[in-house]
């Protein structure tokens, strides 16, 4: 039975994750499976991953063929680098302390890695919220500039129409003032 280490896909449109599932080559992707191992989600930022570290590694000794998904997950995670480093042990070209000692080493710096690019993440997110926050604010600076100065036109347009009545005010009583009759 050629046995796969592949994603199940579950979640909505859109907003897919996945089951990292032990299952028969020959079964559909969402069918029978024989074990569950972990979880993969893509959507969130950065993509979860959850992993029963053992039982994937006992199935990779095991022989089972993981999908190029699955193994770039496994990669990421170890599996397949401690797979590796055991293999080298069974073979004698190294103790297991040695293998433990270097797997050890690998994970630290991974996770050295890991919390930098999260913390590089977070930097770039405020940076971006503060760019964000300042072209608001001078777009809203141009809007109240543009409304002072409607304000301010209009005004002068009130005050220049009553300056133009008080005036039409002033002429038109002596125009209208009937003129003296002289016989």
């Amino acid at each position: 039975m050629p046995t796969k280490i592949r994603l199940q896909r579950r979640g909505k449109k859109g907003q897919a994750f996945y089951h990292i599932v032990i299952a028969d080559g020959r079964a559909p992707r969402d069918g029978k499976f024989i074990e569950r191992i972990g979880i993969y989600n893509p959507v969130s930022i950065p993509a979860e991953i959850e992993l029963d570290f053992d039982q994937a590694l006992s199935w990779i000794q095991k022989g089972a063929q993981p999908t190029d998904t699955v193994k770039a997950i496994l990669s990421f995670k170890g599996v397949l680098y401690k797979n590796h480093l055991l293999t080298g042990v069974q073979k004698g070209a190294m103790t297991l302390e040695q293998a433990e000692a270097k797997f050890q080493s690998w994970l630290e710096e991974k996770q050295r890695k890991i919390s930098s690019t999260r913390n590089e993440l977070e930097l770039n997110q405020k940076e971006s919220r503060k760019k964000q926050l300042e072209q608001e604010k001078m777009v809203n600076e141009a809007k109240a500039q543009a409304i002072a100065q409607k304000l301010n036109k209009a005004r002068l347009d009130e005050a220049a129409k009553a300056a133009e009545a008080a005036m039409e005010a002033e002429t038109a009583p002596a125009a209208t003032e009937p003129a003296p009759e002289t016989e």
